[in-house]
Formats: structure tokens, C-alpha cells, sequence
């Protein structure tokens, strides 16, 4: 990956993170590290726990946010976030998965787009 796209991903994330907090939603944790991947964004809207994925695109070529988590990265996204329930001791807690989309610009994101419950977690894969 190069520089330029690396700070551009690092840019989109802090401007998610601006945009979610103007929303109201409150930043628990940012870039939560494991062996299995990353959390971008850990986020608290009202009752509800947020896991948040951000996606910077300097166009939409490639299909946008339907397409950038995909199966396999949402099955990452839900061991991550099970792991971090584990490691927070958080039980019976309302979660939900959501992705923001930041397109556009050179030097920083041009839109924001977020998707709210941008997918299910099937029966067991994750027991809040």
C-alpha cells in the first residue's frame, strides 16, 4: 500500500469518527488491534454498542460500501468483535455492525456515507 493511500485511510478514519461523534454517538475505542485484524471504530449510540468499519475510496469504481465487506471480512468483523466483548467482559449487550464509506478528494474524504446495520450476524457466530 502505498504512502499516500495509507494517510488517505488514516484521514477517512478521523473524519468518520468526526461524523459519528456530530451524530451523536460516542467514540469508546479506535483501531482495536488483534492477531485477527482490526477494529476501526468501537462506538456507543444510545444503548447500543457499535462496531464500525471504515472504507476510504477516492472513487466508487469498485462498488462502494455493499461491496467492500464482504463475507469474509464480516466474518472477521464478528470475531473481532467477539473477542472484544470477551476481553471488555460485556454481556447481554444490544451490538450492531456498521460501515462508513468515505469517497472522494485527494488529500481528504469528499462524502461520508453511513450505513447503519450494514449486516446481520447469523444465529451462533456470535454470542453477545
Amino acid at each position: 500500500m502505498s504512502l499516500a493511500r495509507r494517510i488517505f485511510g488514516l484521514v477517512a478514519e478521523s473524519e468518520a469518527e468526526r461524523y459519528l461523534r456530530r451524530k451523536g454517538y460516542r467514540i469508546l475505542d479506535r483501531n482495536v488491534r488483534s492477531p485477527s485484524g482490526e477494529l476501526d471504530l468501537v462506538a456507543q449510540a444510545a444503548d447500543v454498542l457499535v462496531f464500525v468499519e471504515v472504507k476510504a475510496r477516492r472513487t466508487e469504481a469498485c462498488g462502494g460500501a455493499l461491496y467492500a465487506v464482504d463475507a469474509r471480512k464480516q466474518a472477521r468483523l464478528i470475531r473481532l468483535a467477539a473477542q472484544y466483548l470477551a476481553q471488555h467482559r460485556l454481556r447481554n449487550r444490544t451490538c450492531r455492525f456498521d460501515v462508513v464509506l468515505c469517497t472522494g478528494g485527494t488529500d481528504k474524504p469528499e462524502t461520508i456515507q453511513h450505513i447503519e446495520h450494514a449486516f446481520e450476524v447469523p444465529g451462533e457466530d456470535l454470542r453477545w
